[in-house]
């Protein structure tokens, strides 16, 4: 009788865990990652969307601002979310790219990608790791089709971006039978700021993605029926073009 009311008590709070959606976004102050994180509030999950910088915005989800490269912060605020309930979704956007040969690349710039791209991802997927495989949840990499790819000038970028979607696949096979589904989105060319610190940006209307079409994507991913995973989606505009920016 005991046992039998263990069970049910556990039962009911994994039951109310899933039932609460909560999410976790980071890179939330701009571009892909808050398209996500407002389409997954409209979806019924309570997001968190960490970011550095919201000054301009009105998001729809709790808006952390927070630089993830300062250990104590961030470890605070892990600390705070855990106690509002346990993660079921967890969704990886942040990221820094600096273009050019790589012999021009600052010590300084390769540590910011390397951290901030690769380490900071697979430190936060660790820190949430079991609750999400006790929630059967879903952690969803931005990954980026440079990750497939010769990237020249952007060796460092891609790098991290081929090592996010090795620890992507090596997760899915570790923790498939548990329930956890692990994810990569590959987006192409997308209309963001991430090409701040590069000489060139996106082409005409049409020759690139939008945020919304990633965000969409992350939409197709949870609603695959329970027993399917798409482990890895590629998204690319039917036209391709960059062009160089205006020097001032």
């Amino acid at each position: 009788m005991v046992e039998n009311c263990r069970e049910y008590h556990e039962h009911k709070e994994h039951k109310e865990s899933i039932e609460k959606k909560l999410a976790l976004v980071t890179g939330a102050s701009g571009g892909i990652g808050f398209a996500i994180a407002e389409s997954l509030q409209k979806l019924g999950y309570t997001v968190y969307g960490i970011g550095r910088d919201f000054s301009g915005l009105n998001p729809s989800f709790q808006a952390i601002s927070l630089d993830l490269r300062k250990k104590e912060e961030r470890d605070s605020f892990l600390k705070s979310l855990r106690e509002k309930g346990k993660l079921t979704l967890l969704v990886h956007s942040a990221g820094v790219a600096y273009y050019g040969l790589q012999e021009n690349v600052e010590e300084a710039k390769i540590l910011e990608m390397t951290e901030l791209n690769l380490e900071i991802p697979m430190i936060l997927t660790q820190y949430f790791l079991r609750e999400l495989k006790e929630n059967q949840g879903h952690i969803i990499f931005i990954s980026s089709v440079t990750a497939l790819e010769r990237n020249t000038y952007g060796a460092v970028y891609g790098a991290g971006k081929a090592g996010l979607l090795s620890f992507a696949r090596s997760l899915f096979s570790e923790y498939r039978k548990s329930g956890l589904k692990v994810h990569s989105i590959l987006p192409d060319m997308t209309d963001t700021k991430l090409y701040r610190n590069a000489d060139f940006t996106v082409g005409e209307e049409g020759s690139y993605l939008l945020p919304e079409d990633v965000a969409s994507a992350v939409e197709m991913l949870l609603n695959q029926r329970e027993g399917v995973v798409l482990e890895e989606v590629l998204i690319r505009p039917q036209r391709f073009q960059i062009q160089k920016k205006k020097r001032l």
